[in-house]
């Protein structure tokens, strides 16, 4: 059967031309010669297929998501613009700020401590702190692997300090800043910028030079140093200042407010570690602060620590303090402790010596505490300096056998007697007058105490200072009633022990006493400190009285302090030798050396108090080694102040009686 062949497909193409038409009109074409006959027909081939004529659909689809992708993506940056410079605009200020901008601290200059005389115990000079950028160490800006490490070992000896300390702050990460070392001088800063011009030269050599100066990131601010132009000379006083430059002791720590002013601030734009001069700069200048006028006399305060210190390393002696007040004013004209420390020094210095101990030991006065005493027992008219004392060798009271610091006959002394000397029997039979009972003679002697100072601050408001340790008399122990007339069973501290002669000396009015005189603000004005208080202890006469018995003490040949007598000056004083309550054990061990007094007796101007604690070569007794140190002091102030010397005679007190009759 044969094959049926598929239909042809029309495709449209070009026009054919058109068949000529026959010359005569109305012919007929001729037919087509019919084709052969064949007995078989072969298939043909198909034709060629011709490409499919593709038809685009319509682009609004395409184009509708096209900007719909692009209007999220402008949403976003939108809101992002709105975060930024809305939302978080004063955020991306200041971090933008941070890196355009450096603020820096203006120190402020701390203030002077002059003495009275305005001469500088404290002052300030100009230093440096050396800081480095880290990030001007780091290979990619030094151009070295081991930047660091050379740099070090340059700076090290110049700061003082270990080169491996160094190389680590210098590799401080992600940081612009670090502190390498404070409070440096202006010579090691030149010494360090001159490093810097010679590595900077040798950077831009031709011959080999990196063009990078390996000291280039080492920089610094301006600052100050606190100097101690007298060494040691009222340290103890002075006290010192921490790295941060801080008062932290002393003075310094008192008054750390008025001296040290007020820190300013400059703002200026940075590139590359260096100050755009063009930019400008803003901000507040510091503010100095005040100077500090003492009541000390530096003259007078080197001979009182010349001669403790000279006396403790003869004794061998734990420490020893002087104070020299002037008996008018209160004013503490010297405060000498030994040993002493180096404030410009203080990684030499020992802890134990740093403090005040003239004002923060608190120990037992022993005899030198008898002056408040017969204070008492004059004042209630239970006695006068005449009066007849009866001291046997023993006496007892209580649970206790009291003797005085030498074995004797019964001795027939005048009240005046007991004091010169110094008996210890003599002063409990004295003072069991003051009330009726024992417990009433407590509260007497108690309240006297407490007038003339025992067991409250000075006034001085010293930091660490000690009130010392004065029971309520309900809670004296049976010892302590009999204990405490003559000195043991309470404790003061050096400055209450001179205060209440000062006291006897300015006609039994106490003045508190003070140590600065005023203050310098930095317009220069002079600003008076306030008037210490003021309060009546004893009696005008009662406290004539006790001056005339003092005397018996230093002029009598029976008295214990014959080695403070000046020649040409009346002298008042008072020994005192104390059992001493050894702070590491807890128990006695040792004694407390002490001699007070003032001078002239008849017109008192000056007081001097000395104490030695734990002497242990040689002699242990006040009058013996306290006693030459008061006369050195008290002569060389008497000097220095322009004392006249005394124009009369000692009233000579008899110190004993004739029992016989």
């Amino acid at each position: 059967m044969p094959t049926k062949e598929p239909p042809r497909r029309r495709v449209p193409g070009p026009a054919r031309p058109a068949r000529p038409r026959p010359a005569s009109a109305g012919a007929r074409p001729s037919r087509p010669a019919p084709r052969p006959a064949a007995a078989k027909r072969t298939p043909s081939r198909p034709p060629a297929r011709q490409p499919r004529t593709i038809r685009l659909g319509s682009p609004r689809p395409r184009l509708r998501l096209i900007s719909f992708g692009l209007t999220l993506v402008m949403l976003v940056f939108v809101v992002r613009l709105l975060q930024v410079q809305a939302v978080d605009a004063s955020a991306y200020a200041a971090k933008a700020d941070r890196y355009r901008f450096q603020e820096y601290t203006l120190s402020a200059e701390r203030g002077e401590i002059t003495d009275r005389n305005g001469i500088a115990l404290a002052a300030s000079v100009d230093a440096y702190d050396i800081t480095a950028d880290p990030k001007l160490f780091t290979p990619e800006e030094s151009k070295l692997p081991d930047a660091p490490e050379q740099a070090a070992a340059l700076l090290a000896p110049l700061l003082g300090k270990e080169p491996a300390e160094l190389a680590k702050k210098l590799r401080t990460p992600k940081s612009r800043y670090t502190l390498l070392a404070r409070k440096q001088t202006p010579q090691v800063w030149n010494q360090i910028r001159d490093l810097k011009r010679v590595y900077g030269q040798k950077a831009q050599r031709s011959d080999g030079g990196n063009g990078v100066n390996l000291l280039g990131g080492v920089l610094s601010e301006p600052s100050t140093k606190r100097v101690y132009p007298n060494g040691e000379l009222a340290a103890g006083i002075l006290g010192y200042v921490n790295a941060e430059g801080k008062g932290a002791g002393g003075v310094e720590s008192m008054l750390d407010p008025e001296l040290a002013g007020q820190d300013g601030k400059i703002r200026f734009t940075e590139s590359r570690g260096r100050q755009v001069p063009t930019a400008g700069s803003q901000g507040t200048p510091a503010v100095p602060g005040s100077d500090i006028e003492l009541t000390i006399d530096r003259d007078i305060q080197w001979a009182a620590q010349q001669a403790i210190t000279e006396q403790v390393q003869k004794s061998k002696a734990d420490r020893g303090y002087v104070v020299v007040q002037n008996t008018r004013t209160g004013e503490v004209l010297a405060m000498a402790n030994a040993p002493g420390f180096d404030p410009n020094d203080l990684s030499a210095a020992n802890a134990a010596a740093m403090g005040n101990a003239a004002l923060q030991d608190a120990y037992e006065p022993g005899s030198t505490s008898k002056v408040m005493s017969m204070a008492a027992v004059l004042e209630e008219g239970k006695a006068a300096p005449d009066t007849h004392v009866t001291v046997p060798n023993r006496l007892h009271r209580g649970d206790r056998l009291f003797k005085d610091d030498v074995d004797h006959k019964t001795w027939y002394l005048t009240l005046n007697g007991v004091l010169a000397k110094s008996s210890n029997i003599g002063t409990i039979l004295a003072t069991g007058q003051l009330g009726a009972t024992q417990a009433e003679s407590n509260r007497v002697l108690h309240s006297y105490l407490r007038k003339f100072g025992i067991g409250s601050p000075t006034g001085l408001n010293y930091p660490g200072e000690t009130p010392g340790i004065l029971a309520k008399p309900q809670d004296w122990s049976t010892s302590q009633q009999y204990t405490i007339p003559f000195g043991q069973g309470l404790s003061v501290n050096a400055m209450q022990a001179a205060s209440v002669y000062s006291t006897i000396a300015n006609g039994g009015v106490r003045v508190e006493p003070t140590l600065v005189r005023g203050t310098k603000g930095p317009d220069g004005r002079f600003t008076p400190a306030p008037k210490p208080e003021e309060s009546r202890v004893v009696s005008e006469k009662t406290a004539k009285t006790l001056a005339q018995m003092l005397e018996s003490v230093v002029d009598d040949r029976e008295g214990t302090g014959k080695k403070a007598a000046i020649p040409g000056y009346r002298v008042a004083g008072k020994t005192g030798t104390a059992n001493r309550v050894d702070p590491e054990l807890g128990r006695y061990k040792g004694y407390t050396a002490s001699f007070a007094g003032f001078a002239p007796a008849d017109d008192p101007e000056i007081t001097v108090y000395c104490a030695i604690q734990n002497p242990t070569k040689g002699n242990y007794f006040g009058g013996q080694i306290c006693g030459p140190i008061y006369k050195k002091v008290m002569e060389f102030a008497l000097k220095t102040l322009h004392v006249a010397p005394t124009g009369s005679t000692p009233a000579r007190l008899p110190v004993e009686f004739d029992p016989t009759p």
